[in-house]
């Protein structure tokens, strides 16, 4: 095994390995396509921010039909500031993350399918199956025109392995980026860990042994590179086509190394010190995590994210908000008046620190705007209403101009049953990687320039 550069290779499982010639299926990642194009001089980044167990749908959603007008509604009156440069999305649809068949374990279908738009293999052992995501999509694509393909954050440590939800493996609850069929992107929960992941070559290190540092990166890819070769000789056709790819991998890892070496000497060093633990109350640890990630975008040390504000399902309390009951438990509220008030205020919560977050984006200059107009931020659930486990007509806000892709400021009502990956086929032509169809898509999303 071998680290560095953000990445970790492992050679993959080969039949040679194998007492008696037992072969197991092994998934390998696949190499990143060609470059993509950037629409003009500055990149447009992207982000998704999830939110778990629904909303409370009477105080998230307008209640008429205001022509196309945003109606800041209580829940998303924090967006004020930021009114002009959001979207509200009426009518969109993740049917992945319905049962079709499978029985309970709708938080799970939620989480997994909400980037991936793909029904999830209901099992609680290693056979998980499940398609990449749209942010992993778009980082294979256009990822080594970065430091790091993608960052993906979270605030909830995950398990990968176990019975999470009603025979859905921990992996589909606690993990929204896929980069292949059964390799989740587990979230990085502590900010100082994203903080060195993301700028170790800038914690003072001279550029002269930085640099020495990524050279001996690269004489070890170049020995690794030279020994597969020699194994590759001496293996059977399987072997070598699995050997094949994870060559393929290396290549693309020592294109990281160089783009790090191109990179180390202008790299600005950041302008925020490094995060010290993990917070104890639930909001300075939100707003870290957002600041990072709103740092990686600034200093362009990626251009995709994700952000999972707790796992489907999570049954979180909320003391800051005098809320002692498990969001999880709220979600089932039956109608309940004081459920649907704790309801209320958790959602609150959450939109107003993606305001902040939006609102710092605003504020930061780029080119002739700023660099909330080249990025697309798309927050939502892949429940509706918690207490009906409904994935119709889902919450969702996009925020940002995509570079001049999207014009905001509005309500877009999309037909009812609109397949939400029709948004995601629209934001990944925005950053420039071309798919005719992504999950369950079946075309774009109209209406968003």
């Amino acid at each position: 095994m071998l680290r560095g550069v953000g990445a970790t290779m492992a050679l993959p499982l080969l039949d040679a390995m194998l007492p008696g010639g037992l072969a197991e299926a092994a998934t390998v990642l696949p190499g990143a396509a060609a470059s993509a194009g950037i629409r003009g001089a500055i990149p447009t980044r992207m982000a998704f921010v999830f939110l778990p167990n629904g909303v409370n749908v009477t105080n998230w959603f307008p209640k008429a039909d205001a022509g196309g007008a945003l109606e800041l509604t209580p829940t998303l009156e924090p967006l004020k500031a930021v009114k002009n440069d959001i979207n509200l999305l009426t009518g969109l649809t993740l049917d992945a993350a319905r049962a079709h068949g499978d029985g309970p374990g709708d938080h799970a279908r939620a989480a997994a399918a909400f980037l991936t738009g793909d029904h999830p293999y209901k099992t609680a052992g290693k056979d998980i199956h499940l398609g990449v995501s749209v942010d992993q999509y778009a980082a294979q694509h256009m990822g080594d025109r970065t430091r790091f393909p993608s960052i993906q954050l979270g605030l909830d440590k995950g398990h990968t392995i176990g019975n999470c939800d009603s025979g859905y493996s921990c992996a589909y609850v606690t993990n929204l980026a896929w980069s292949g069929d059964a390799t989740p992107m587990p979230n990085e929960v502590d900010p100082g860990a994203v903080f060195d992941r993301l700028f170790g070559s800038a914690d003072g290190a001279s550029p002269e042994v930085t640099l020495r540092h990524l050279k001996e990166r690269k004489s070890v890819l170049d020995y690794v590179l030279d020994d597969s070769r020699r194994l590759n000789a001496r293996l059977g056709k399987s072997d070598q086509q699995k050997l094949d790819q994870f060559t393929s991998s290396i290549r693309e890892i020592e294109k990281r190394v160089e783009t790090a070496r191109s990179q180390n000497l202008v790299m600005k060093k950041p302008d925020m010190p490094r995060p010290e633990g993990i917070p104890e109350k639930l909001s300075e640890h939100m707003d870290l995590m957002y600041d990072l990630l709103a740092l990686s975008f600034r200093m362009d040390v990626t251009r995709v994210g994700t952000y999972m504000i707790a796992r489907d399902g999570s049954d979180r309390t909320f003391p800051e908000l005098d809320i002692p009951e498990g969001h999880h438990s709220l979600s089932h509220h039956g109608r309940d008046e004081k459920k649907l008030e704790a309801l209320k205020k958790i959602d609150h919560f959450h939109v107003l620190h993606f305001a902040r977050f939006l609102e710092k984006l605003k504020n930061t200059p780029e080119g002739h705007g700023s660099l909330l107009d080249n990025c697309m931020v798309m927050m939502g659930s892949g429940i509706r209403d918690g207490d009906r486990h409904d994935h119709d007509h889902l919450p969702i806000v996009l925020a940002g101009k995509g570079g001049g892709a999207i014009k905001p400021g509005r309500h877009i009502q999309c037909d009812s049953g609109t397949p939400l990956c029709n948004l995601y086929v629209s934001m990944l032509d925005a950053m420039g990687v071309k798919a005719e169809r992504f999950g369950d898509s079946n075309g774009v999303l109209g209406g968003l320039a």
